[in-house]
């Protein structure tokens, strides 16, 4: 099982997951939003400071695999890596430097409340989708 955070108040974070939900045939992934109580204890137990995570616009997720936290780019090609169809081969950018790759996440973290939208509170999972957030 892998643990996705997300920012529980973006409308693009928020697509995301729904795409990851429907894309996630295995159902290895499970979902907490970075703002919640769970997110912040996950994060404290991987060494962030959770109080200034949540507040910090370029770091929209962060992926908890294996015991290791992944953020950024790299969190975001190790979900690729793990989805359905032929998501996995996006993998194949992680020969680019990181710093390069980051850039470029950076670019959308610090631009995705303007473009796509801000809620003013998490999103609540229907009943079906329940079992698949820790929060």
């Amino acid at each position: 099982m892998y643990t996705i955070l997300f920012d529980g108040v973006c409308n693009f974070c928020n697509a995301t997951i729904n795409y990851i939900i429907d894309h996630d045939k295995a159902g290895k992934f499970v979902f907490a939003p970075l703002q919640s109580e769970v997110g912040q204890q996950l994060l404290a137990a991987h060494h962030y400071e959770a109080n200034k995570l949540s507040d910090d616009r370029l770091r929209s997720v962060v992926l908890i695999k294996d015991g290791k936290a992944y953020e950024k780019s790299d969190a975001a090609l190790e979900i690729a890596r793990n989805l359905a169809g032929l998501w996995p081969l996006l993998y194949g950018f992680k020969i680019v430097p990181r710093f390069i790759r980051d850039f470029f996440y950076d670019l959308v973290a610090r631009n995705r409340y303007r473009w796509f939208g801000k809620q003013e509170s998490c999103r609540l999972p229907t009943p079906e989708m329940r079992q698949r957030f820790l929060a």
